[in-house]
C-alpha cells in the first residue's frame, strides 16, 4: 500500500498533468488508510517514521489506526476508534494483503494438511507436508515460522533461499540409500527494502536503518544486480536513468466496459 501511494501520487504530480482537457490531476487526492498504528508495520519504528515523512512530502494524506468498514461506488467508511467517518471517493485500491493459492486448499484435500487463514499450508521444519516427506510446499504458498512467532513473509528471497534447500535436499535423499533426517531448513534474512517514490525509499540491512536517496540507489543497484543477462541490465537501467530525467512512463494501460449495442441498433 505504502508503495502504491506513492506511486499513484507521483503519476498525478507528474506523469500526467497535460494529458486531460477537463480535469487536472494534480488536484487528486491520494489517501492511505492503515490499520495498524504505523505504516510499514514489519519495519522499525524509525524507518516507518520515515516512509509516511516521505509519502507527505509526495502529498499522500496518512491515515493510520483506521479501519476500512464498507465501501460503496462513492464512498468509504472508516472507523478509527469510536470514530466513524465517511470520505467520498471513486477509485478504491485494497492493498490489505492477499490470499494463498487455490493448490493449498487441494493439498489440504489430498493429505489432510493444516492451513492458515490466508489458504497457506502449514509445513515442518524441512518444508515438508506434515505425513508426507517427499511432498514439499515452498514459497508463498508455505506457512513456515522461523526464529520467531510470525510466519515468514511471501517474497522471492524467500522462496529462492527454500528452493535451494529443497533441491539439496533431494539430491542428497536420491544419492544415499537411506533417509537421514535433514537439517531445518534456516531463512537467511539480507535486508528489506520498501520503494515510495523518486529518491525515496527505506531499507534495513541487518542493524543498518537508512532512508532516502541512499536507500532508493540501493534498492535499485540490488535489483538490477538480480536481472539475468549484462544486456538486460544495461536496458533496464537506461529506462530508469528515462523516465527518471523525464518524468514520463510509456506504459498506460486503459480498460473500459468494451462496445455495447444500443436499442437503436448503434455501437457505443
Amino acid at each position: 500500500g505504502v508503495e502504491l501511494a506513492g506511486a499513484l501520487s507521483e503519476m498525478a504530480r507528474y506523469t500526467l498533468p497535460g494529458e486531460f482537457r477537463n480535469i487536472d490531476p494534480t488536484q487528486a487526492t491520494v489517501l492511505l488508510i492503515e490499520g495498524a498504528d504505523r505504516v510499514l508495520p514489519p519495519y522499525p519504528p524509525d524507518l516507518s517514521a520515515k516512509a509516511q515523512q516521505q509519502l507527505e512530502r509526495l502529498g499522500v494524506t496518512v491515515r493510520t489506526n483506521a479501519l476500512v468498514t464498507n465501501i460503496t461506488d462513492e464512498q468509504i467508511e472508516i472507523k478509527s476508534g469510536d470514530q466513524h467517518e465517511q470520505i467520498a471517493c471513486r477509485t478504491v485500491l485494497w492493498a490489505a494483503g492477499v490470499q494463498a493459492s487455490p493448490l493449498g486448499k487441494v493439498i489440504q484435500d489430498a493429505t489432510g494438511a493444516e492451513l492458515d487463514r490466508s489458504g497457506r499450508v502449514i509445513v515442518q521444519p524441512d518444508l515438508s507436508v506434515a505425513g508426507f516427506p517427499t511432498l514439499f510446499v515452498i514459497g508463498d504458498l508455505a506457512h513456515f515460522k522461523h526464529n520467531t512467532e510470525k510466519p515468514l513473509p511471501g517474497v522471492a528471497p524467500v522462496a529462492m533461499q527454500q528452493g535451494r534447500y529443497v533441491a539439496r535436499l533431494i539430491g542428497v535423499r536420491l544419492a544415499s540409500a537411506k533417509s537421514t533426517p535433514a537439517a531445518p531448513f534456516a531463512y537467511h534474512d539480507k535486508g528489506s527494502m520498501a520503494t515510495i517514490g523518486r529518491a525515496a525509499a527505506v531499507a534495513q540491512i541487518g542493524r543498518l536503518h537508512f532512508g532516502g536517496i541512499f536507500a532508493w540507489l540501493a534498492w535499485l543497484f540490488i535489483h538490477l544486480l538480480y536481472l539475468t543477462e549484462f544486456d538486460n541490465r544495461i536496458l533496464v537501467l537506461f529506462q530508469w536513468f528515462w523516465n527518471y530525467i523525464t518524468y514520463r512512463r510509456g506504459v498506460r494501460l486503459i480498460v473500459g466496459y468494451g462496445s455495447k449495442p444500443t436499442d437503436e441498433g448503434e455501437t457505443i
